[in-house]
């Protein structure tokens, strides 16, 4: 096979990755959400707050890709390879039981050890939020990293 002079047979492939990777935003793999189905509009609007709130490595929440996991069901291999991780946390009384749960089950299917605690704006980290980063610390071997003041 004879290549033309200065002709790049790849170059083409490439302009197309370059387009591709900087078109498809960070993924969020979201496991607890109570309603898996708004699951991506509730995180979406957290994100959202945060930005608002100065947290920079947001960006855009509209970018984010958000993959709702239901914690009843194996953990898809793809979903493992996932660097970004958030627990959902629901402020009602049963909260703390629902989140550790999940985070049990998440563990038991050899799931990530560091995940984002995604609640409802106005929850503060005095009580339940801290209540369960500990335990999960403590009987999970796991970080849950809490942005809420």
């Amino acid at each position: 096979m004879t290549a033309l002079p200065g002709a790049d047979q790849a170059a083409g492939l490439r302009d197309w990755a370059a387009t591709r990777s900087r078109s498809v935003g960070p993924t969020l793999v979201v496991v607890g959400a109570p309603l898996p189905a708004q699951a991506g509009r509730r995180t979406r609007a957290v994100l959202e707050h945060w930005a608002g709130c100065g947290w920079r490595w947001v960006g855009a929440a509209q970018d984010w890709r958000i993959v709702p996991l239901s914690p009843a069901l194996p953990v898809p291999a793809s979903a493992r390879r996932e660097p970004r991780w958030a627990l959902w946390v629901e402020p009602d009384g049963a909260g703390l039981r629902r989140a550790l749960s999940c985070l049990e089950s998440v563990r038991r299917q050899h799931g990530p050890r560091r995940l984002l605690a995604l609640h409802p704006p106005r929850l503060q980290r005095r009580g339940l939020l801290d209540n369960l980063q500990q335990a999960a610390r403590r009987f999970l071997d796991t970080e849950l990293v809490v942005l809420a003041p």
